[in-house]
């Protein structure tokens, strides 16, 4: 062991061997793996080894496509075999709202390019696994990319694979402690101290100890999780192929073969915690007792679909703890403030994405970003919040509860709320605000009657009318809303424009201007949509999506010149906006000079008693200001502009509403239109580039605008009738696949369904017809102009629609 190595990686499971095997392979050779007892100690030598390609979100989709692929060049490449076994895929539905859910997954899935799918009939899927009973079946998902392998045999191909590389590892060396110093870090460890630039946090089950070590508090736990093992089973031993990966959705059941016999994991309802504060030191190859009260519910369900299970006896129970994070994605990349210092953690279905895993992980730190959109797993995804160990427990608590357990896109789910919330929250509940939750604070959905609850559903829900109503109100009249939930970063300093003339995309707008921003990686792709107000008085606000808190300061941190200052104001501002044809004759009651500010136009100003930061812009499309001012004034100022809009027949709308409006003005949003996985050109931001001076990404957007951008974002008005489109359906022309909706949703002021669609350039032109999987039904759909709903911009300039 030498005493420097470039990147030291702390744990040896499939994780953390992935990650060793990928640095190599990217050629940093000067790198070394420590495991404190040999490898595979820990969650990675007990696990299933169940792989599939199936994700809803295309990003992990992709992940773990590529660990599959992966796999088979790994076992070559290092001489061990992994026990492959690629025996195809069931997902079983057993009620009407789940069979609706697989077919509409069926369609995302043909979406993110998974081919090798079908739906079949009960009795189809029964064909395909003798051993099954069909009792309470609707249908099924069959995928061929599915089966599973050999842990242990797995870990050491990637370790062994990575050696041959040049890499190194070493077992029975434990890290004691960590410090970081000004080159890197030094790893303190029983077999002596290692200096290193980077480290590598892929510690599994200790994830949580080795974070401590660098004052990190990670969001993860482990909990408890069980599966058995059959003796031989004579139905098994007589057929001629190996029956396939069967997951059980209502009855919180996987199951695969094993041998002759079966292997039947269960996800129960009453979850365990174990060691939430890091499993001991000499904890590895252990497991707990089977505790068979706990999972009686499931294990009925389980012996009920596979009747053999009633005769034959048990070889194996397996109980043992995985670590998972509070959606049960991994946690992966730089921490922010902490140079040098990365997670590889929390990856719950490690076999399965640890090759994504460590590849994302290995390209953020040789190339400065992953290959692909890396936000589903990026450890910024949370803030300082998430450090709360009842958050933790509650959050990831509910995630494994809820594993096998149909979520709808409009339900609201409890653990670790409410946390934060505006200071008018208490007020906008007597008065019949239902809220969401953003990162970690409340926001509104919509406003309804006392007594009234939304159903969860894949279709339009009993609060469209609710939502239909807040939507028609603001385009006719004025309505208020709570905008506690967008992020603002006060930049500041003698170097401050120049800053941000090099990070932002943008021509900086002039003092009292605000201006659309957007903001690119050196690879040209999107880093941010942005608003960059320009207060004339030195200091400069940045605005953007609340959930990407974090996330953005860190890129901003990580990218800070000399001369400039920025600060996060997501705990001290907060504000209402009005939106609509009275919003100005509301605003001057209580605010001299605001109805004189321009289109995009920003000031300093007193509103009532306050003082307030106030910006003349709308993302509804029409007249609207944004007033910002400190947490403390937050509930007057409503009463204020309750009070003061009373004749204008003012009334309070949610964020459900704004999605509507914005829609009907094709306007994009992150996480939809605009994510770092798509480009300038693609998404139509390059409209706001300017090209005449130099940023981030310049060479390489560039080059796009040259060549022209082989697919793009477009308006589509779909004949829909009682569900929308909201993301990842599939599009298509003459049967074939020419792109997929980003979001979509109803224009209620128009009166019809809308999406917004990524597509490719051939069939981009207004007018083309095509066909859209809403709910996985088909759907005629055309590609419209961009901005059904005043097209040319009058209403946001005050002007007569």
């Amino acid at each position: 062991m030498n005493t420097h190595y470039r990147v030291v990686v702390i744990g040896g499971g499939v994780v953390g061997a992935s990650v060793l095997y990928h640095l190599a392979k990217f050629g940093w050779t000067d790198v070394c793996l420590l495991e404190r007892s040999v490898l595979t100690a820990g969650s990675s030598w007990h696990a299933a080894g169940g792989i599939h390609a199936l994700n809803a979100d295309p990003n992990m989709a992709a992940l773990q496509a590529y660990t599959i692929d992966l796999l088979s060049e790994i076992e070559q490449e290092s001489g061990q075999n992994i026990g492959l076994h690629m025996t195809g895929g069931l997902t079983l539905a057993g009620t009407p709202d789940r069979w609706e859910w697989l077919q509409a997954n069926y369609r995302v899935f043909q979406s993110i390019g998974i081919d090798d799918c079908e739906l079949l009939t009960p009795e189809e899927a029964q064909r395909r696994c003798p051993i099954m009973s069909t009792e309470g079946v609707l249908g099924a998902m069959w995928a061929d990319r599915e089966g599973y392998i050999d842990t242990t045999g797995t870990v050491h191909a990637y370790a062994v694979a990575a050696k041959k590389r040049g890499a190194s590892y070493f077992e029975h060396t434990r890290v004691e402690s960590l410090e970081q110093v000004a080159d890197g870090w030094k790893v303190v460890t029983d077999k002596g101290t290692i200096t290193c630039e980077h480290v590598v946090n892929a510690a599994g089950l200790w994830a949580k100890q080795v974070g401590r070590m660098a004052g990190i508090e990670l969001p993860v736990s482990p909990l408890k999780h069980h599966y058995l093992v059959t003796e031989s089973i004579p139905e098994i031993a007589a057929l001629d192929f190996e029956v396939p990966m069967t997951v059980d959705l209502e009855g919180f059941t996987y199951m695969r073969q094993d041998q002759k016999g079966l292997l039947l994991g269960i996800y129960e309802v009453e979850h365990e915690h174990w060691a939430m504060d890091g499993a001991p030191w000499d904890y590895g190859m252990e497991l707990f007792q089977e505790q068979t009260d706990r999972i009686e519910h499931e294990l009925t369900c389980g012996f009920h679909r596979y009747p053999v299970l009633e005769n034959t006896g048990v070889k194996t129970w397996v109980n043992g703890a995985f670590t998972f994070s509070p959606d049960g994605n991994p946690l992966v990349g730089p921490v922010r403030g902490k140079r040098g210092y990365w997670t590889a953690c929390a990856v719950m279905a490690g076999f399965l994405q640890g090759g994504g895993v460590g590849k994302t992980l290995a390209e953020w730190m040789i190339h400065g970003e992953p290959e692909a959109d890396a936000w589903p797993m990026d450890v910024a995804r949370y803030g300082d919040y998430a450090q709360n160990k009842r958050y933790i427990k509650e959050t990831t608590g509910q995630f494994y509860s809820r594993r096998f357990v149909m979520t709808y896109p409009n339900e609201q789910l409890p653990a670790g709320r409410p946390l934060k919330t505006a200071p008018a929250y208490t007020a906008m509940s007597e008065a019949g605000c239902k809220w969401g939750c953003s990162w970690d604070l409340e926001v509104p959905l919509y406003f309804a009657p006392q007594g009234f609850e939304e159903v969860p559903t894949l279709k339009r829900s009993n609060a469209f009318d609710i939502v239909g109503e807040e939507c028609r109100h603001v385009r006719e009249k004025v309505g208020m809303v709570d905008i506690t939930g967008f992020s603002r970063f006060e930049v500041s300093g003698p170097n401050a424009e120049k800053w941000l003339d090099r990070v932002m995309a943008s021509k900086l707008p002039g003092p009292g201007r605000a201006k659309l921003a957007p903001m690119l990686e050196p690879g040209g792709r999107l880093k941010g949509d942005l608003t960059v107000m320009n207060w004339g008085d030195g200091t400069w606000w940045i605005m953007g999506s609340y959930y990407l808190r974090e996330w953005h300061m860190r890129w901003f941190q990580d990218h800070l010149d000399e001369g400039v200052s920025i600060r996060d104001l997501g705990e001290e501002v907060c504000g209402f906006a009005l939106t609509g044809p009275r919003s100005r004759a509301v605003i001057e009651k209580v605010c001299e000079g605001a109805g004189d500010l321009p289109f995009m136009g920003c000031a300093a100003l007193d509103v009532g008693l306050f003082r307030a930061r106030v910006a003349r812009m709308s993302v509804a499309g029409e007249l609207g200001y944004e007033i910002n001012v400190r947490m403390g004034d937050h509930i007057k100022l409503r009463e204020l502009l309750l009070q003061a809009g009373a004749d204008e027949e003012i009334r309070e709308y949610g964020f459900n509403a704004m999605l509507s409006l914005r829609l009907e003005k094709s306007f994009g949003i992150w996480s939809a239109e605009f994510t770092q996985g798509y480009t300038p050109g693609e998404t139509g931001m390059d409209r706001w580039i300017d090209w005449d001076k130099d940023f981030i990404g310049k060479e390489v957007a560039l080059k796009e605008l040259a060549a022209g951008a082989k697919r793009r974002v477009v308006t589509l008005e779909v004949d829909a009738t009682d569900a929308d489109a909201s993301g990842y359906e599939p599009v298509w022309m003459d049967g074939r696949r020419v792109g997929f909706v980003t979001s979509g949703g109803y224009g209620h002021t128009l009166g019809k369904s809308y999406a917004l669609a990524m597509m490719d350039a051939d069939a981009a032109a207004e007018g083309t017809e095509l066909t859209v999987h809403v709910v996985g039904a088909e759907r005629p759909a055309r590609v419209i102009a961009p901005s059904p709903y005043d097209p040319a911009g009058n209403a946001m300039r005050g002007k007569p629609v």
